[in-house]
This record gives structure tokens, C-alpha cells and sequence, in this order.
């Protein structure tokens, strides 16, 4: 038997009533939520029952998909299931840095905080969007990108038929034409921003700041392969630093990255979080391996019982 990685769940994949039953099931979980609490009064009851319009919002939508992903790793850490590697795709990158050591509990939940915060500012200064573009491959969206208008970027290569645009509103309704004339599909999606794009610039410019403030990593206990690079975090903690900054504008190499786990001898992915959109892109990526998707108690305990 190979290892195990745990992915952390990104934005676009909230929905309301978001892992409040693992409070109930399990005491690491439950400080998860508590700690929440305590820096931002009222996440837990967001994750419970806050709607999807206001689960949508980036200064929301972070902090409560950060809270999820990371309650449901530890509540699986409690139960014996412990990755040999972890990564997170885009906002759930700190989550797989917190878990694995980078920042305790509270530190990574007020560093998405900010982050949140910084995003939002950053989008509502450059307004623009997302488009997953499905049927085509990545170089075919390179070049239809690049002809929608210089403010239009892939940004998220999520499998080998599905890349993500970023970019201007009238850059993105001219891509959704050439998509469609060239028998792909252009899909909004769910959130408030053209991220990991270059209008998010000045949110990486804030995040350094904020990290050079007394906030760099400390050393991972567990590797954690970084978006930008679909390598293992650096182990000097400035490079580290740049890398978590830089993340926000950058990128998301989803693809290498899964590639990257598999040559290290992953053959068990668990997607933790929200969602079942990581699970179906390890199964639209690689082959010969085992898939698992985990945001519910239940859950929790089956997956840990099976692999027990």
C-alpha cells in the first residue's frame, strides 16, 4: 500500500451547513470551531446556516471553508488517519499549512482572515471573474485567453480538460464565444474575484507584509506541495514566505501537483472540506488510485475504518 494525502478543499466549493455535526463527534474538531469563535465571533453559526449568497462572499467564504477543512483533518487525525503529504488547492492551501504545522490553530485562521480581507479589497478594486472551461485542453485555453484581451488569464489548471480563466468581464464574455466556437464549455464560477491573477497583485503585496509582521511559517511537520511550484514547501522559512504571498497572484498547478504526489508514492487521496470538485479531478488526472471524498462525521469514521 502507497500513502495517503490529504487535499484541502479551495473557494467555490461552500455550501451552507458546512461540518458543524463533526463538532458533536469530535473533541479536535469542536476546538477547531471554538478557536474560530474566538478570533471571528459567529463562524460556526455562518457555517451552519448562513445562505449561499452570503457563504459566497470572499471575507466569508475563506474563513469558513478554512474552518471545515481543517476540522475535518484533524477530526480524521484523531480517528488514525495521518497523510504523508498534503496539499490544497488555492484558499485551502492554508489550511494544509496549518494542519501540517506551518501556524497553530489560531495563527492560520487569522492569516486566511486577512487574506480573505486583502482579496476582497484587491477584487473590488479590479472587478473581473472566473470561467472553468471544460472539453479543452490547456494549451487550446492558453491561446483562447490570450485572444479574449491582455486582462485574461489561465490560472487554475485543474485537470487535462478542464483549465480556469481569470480575467476582465468583457475579456471573460469574449472568451465564453471562442470557447464555445471551439467546442469547449465556459462555466462561471462561484466566487468574487479574478483570482491568482495579476489584479490580485496588491493582495500579494499585503500578505507579505503581513507575514514579515512576526507571521512566517514554522517548519512543516508533513510535506505540503505549494500551488505555485507543485513542489514541497521550501524549508527556509523567507522562501516559504514568499511562496504562501506570492500563491494569491499566481497560478494554481493543480495537475503537476497530483502528478507530483503519485510519483512520491500517494495512492490514496482524501479530499477534506467541502465539496466532492477535488475528488473528481484526481479522477479525471491520474489512475490506479483510491479517491475519497470527506466533509460529514460520518464520514469521518467510514473512511477511517476502511483505512484503519
Amino acid at each position: 500500500m502507497g500513502g495517503v494525502a490529504f487535499l484541502f478543499a479551495g473557494q467555490g466549493a461552500q455550501h451552507p451547513a458546512m461540518g458543524v455535526d463533526l463538532i458533536e463527534t469530535s473533541p479536535a474538531a469542536a476546538e477547531v470551531f471554538a478557536i474560530a469563535d474566538e478570533v471571528r465571533p459567529g463562524t460556526s453559526e455562518q457555517c451552519r446556516s448562513a445562505s449561499k449568497e452570503e457563504l459566497s462572499q470572499t471575507e466569508n467564504t475563506q474563513p469558513c471553508v478554512f474552518v471545515h477543512n481543517l476540522a475535518v483533518a484533524v477530526a480524521l487525525r484523531e480517528r488514525g488517519v495521518v497523510p504523508a503529504a498534503c496539499a490544497g488547492f488555492s484558499l485551502g492551501e492554508v489550511a494544509a499549512l496549518t494542519f501540517a504545522g506551518a501556524f497553530d490553530t489560531r495563527a492560520g485562521f487569522e492569516l486566511v482572515c486577512e487574506r480573505a480581507a486583502l482579496m476582497a479589497t484587491a477584487a473590488e478594486r479590479h472587478p473581473g471573474g472566473m470561467r472553468a472551461v471544460i472539453k479543452l485542453d490547456a494549451a487550446q485555453v492558453e491561446n483562447l485567453a490570450a485572444q479574449a484581451g491582455e486582462d485574461c488569464w489561465p490560472v487554475n489548471y485543474n485537470s487535462p480538460q478542464q483549465t480556469v480563466v481569470a480575467g476582465a468581464p468583457d475579456a471573460l464574455q469574449t472568451l465564453d464565444v471562442l470557447v464555445k466556437e471551439a467546442g469547449g464549455r465556459a462555466m462561471k464560477v462561484a466566487v468574487s474575484g479574478a483570482f491568482h491573477s495579476p489584479y490580485m497583485a496588491e493582495a500579494t503585496c499585503g500578505l507579505a507584509a503581513y507575514i514579515e509582521a512576526g507571521h512566517a511559517p514554522s517548519p512543516l511537520l508533513i510535506p505540503v506541495l505549494a500551488n505555485m511550484t507543485a513542489a514541497p514547501y521550501p524549508a527556509d522559512p523567507q522562501t516559504a514566505s514568499d511562496v504562501l504571498a506570492n500563491q494569491v497572484s499566481h497560478a494554481v498547478r493543480w495537475v503537476d501537483t497530483l502528478h507530483a504526489l503519485q510519483d512520491q508514492g500517494i495512492d490514496t487521496f482524501i479530499e477534506v472540506g467541502p465539496g466532492k470538485t477535488l475528488s473528481g479531478l484526481v479522477k479525471r488526472t491520474l489512475s490506479d488510485v483510491r479517491v475519497y471524498s470527506c466533509e460529514t462525521a460520518e464520514q469521518v469514521a467510514a473512511i477511517a475504518d476502511e483505512l484503519a
